[in-house]
């Protein structure tokens, strides 16, 4: 898998779904150094107890962030699609808590820490555009907290499937009512704390219902309606400007 286009468009894409930025600013980070690297499946970008140097943009593909437990589990914490900057919370951290690796091949570009730290100087509504992505980021935590720990099975992966096919469409990443999900079975029961029995029978009830078929890292909605009210989705929590439906 190889980049097709500018990593900084992307990024300036992705911002611009939930902040306003001036032509100066825009002018700025195109003006951003930055090396692009593919990853494997499963690959890290940045391991749990890195002192990272540099943040990462999702250029193509999918990267999550996850917790490594001492077993050698993974709890997935969240999933990046093109343009998120998954870890740039390390930006004011100085150690990784977590993890962030590619979720099939993906293409991610390295972004300086001191570049990013002048720009924001320079211009700060970047800055405020970058650490409102964080916040975002942050909403997104919370709701995945009350999904997977306050609803069913169906419903957790209900909402899962909204949330990812609502981001995936706002960047312009779906075909119809079809978007790529590279996620496994067995990574889509870490995300959401079931077990591989339990994430195929929930698949199974939202096919049985005609809301939604997820096979071969391919989400299909069938109902949109339908798999919003079974996952309690409502899209707030996720700050877009401009909504995709």
């Amino acid at each position: 898998m190889e980049a097709t286009i500018d990593p900084l468009v992307v990024l300036i894409k992705k911002l611009k779904e939930h902040s306003h930025l001036s032509q100066e600013d825009l002018l700025e980070v195109r003006r951003l150094p930055c090396s692009v690297r593919e990853l494997d499946s499963h690959e890290d970008f940045i391991r749990q107890g890195d002192r990272p140097k540099v943040s990462a943009i999702v250029v193509e593909g999918m990267l999550a962030r996850y917790h490594l437990l001492p077993n050698g589990a993974r709890q997935y914490l969240s999933f990046h699609l093109a343009g998120d900057m998954p870890d740039s919370q390390c930006l004011f951290i100085e150690v990784m808590d977590h993890a962030v690796c590619a979720i099939g091949k993906a293409v991610v570009a390295s972004v300086p820490h001191r570049d990013l730290m002048k720009l924001f100087d320079s211009r700060p509504k970047v800055g405020a555009a970058i650490w409102r992505e964080t916040l975002i980021d942050a909403a997104i935590f919370r709701e995945a907290i009350t999904n997977n720990s306050a609803r069913s099975a169906p419903a957790r992966m209900a909402h899962l499937f909204c949330e990812l096919f609502y981001r995936s469409r706002a960047s312009g990443l779906t075909r119809d009512d079809t978007c790529i999900l590279p996620i496994g079975l067995n990574q889509l029961g870490e995300a959401l704390g079931l077990s591989l029995a339990t994430v195929n029978r929930a698949l199974a009830n939202l096919r049985d219902a005609d809301l939604a078929d997820f096979k071969s890292g391919s989400l299909t909605i069938r109902n949109w309606a339908g798999l919003a009210d079974c996952g309690e989705f409502n899209p707030r929590y996720l700050h877009l400007r401009r909504e995709p439906f």
